[in-house]
């Protein structure tokens, strides 16, 4: 039997949140919805281009508004993972080290693969 004879709400008062929550969780909702036309799109793009040369994707790409949304793509892509996966590591990895470090090595590897898609496509478009 517990000596603490307050009830659940007084020992719940003052410890406070972390005050992210929901910005977390919108972002991780906002990141859907724009991946959800994002990826209409990609694969309209991608459909059109089945049977394609390179020379016909680089002038697909090349245009503004699709180099603009694949990128948009992109980031969006690599943002929404790395979101989803935080939340996975923090709920499910208890030693803080591995914790901190796993994070750490997300984030790193998440901004690294879209920068390295963002060359990509420009690249493309730009034509070098």
């Amino acid at each position: 039997m517990s000596k603490d004879l307050r009830n659940p709400l007084a020992r719940a008062r003052g410890l406070g949140s972390a005050k992210e929550g929901v910005s977390h969780w919108m972002a991780q909702r906002v990141t859907a919805l724009a991946l959800v036309f994002l990826t209409v799109w990609f694969l309209c793009v991608l459909l059109g281009l089945l049977h394609a040369d390179y020379a016909t994707a680089r002038a697909t790409l090349g245009k503004p508004w699709n180099a603009v949304l694949a990128i948009a793509f992109i980031l969006t892509m690599f943002r929404h993972a790395f979101l989803g996966l935080q939340v996975v590591i923090e709920d499910y990895v208890h030693t803080r080290w591995l914790e901190v470090a796993s994070l750490v090595l997300i984030k790193f590897i998440a901004v690294l693969a879209a920068l390295a898609g963002v060359l990509a496509v420009l690249r493309v478009a730009l034509g070098s």
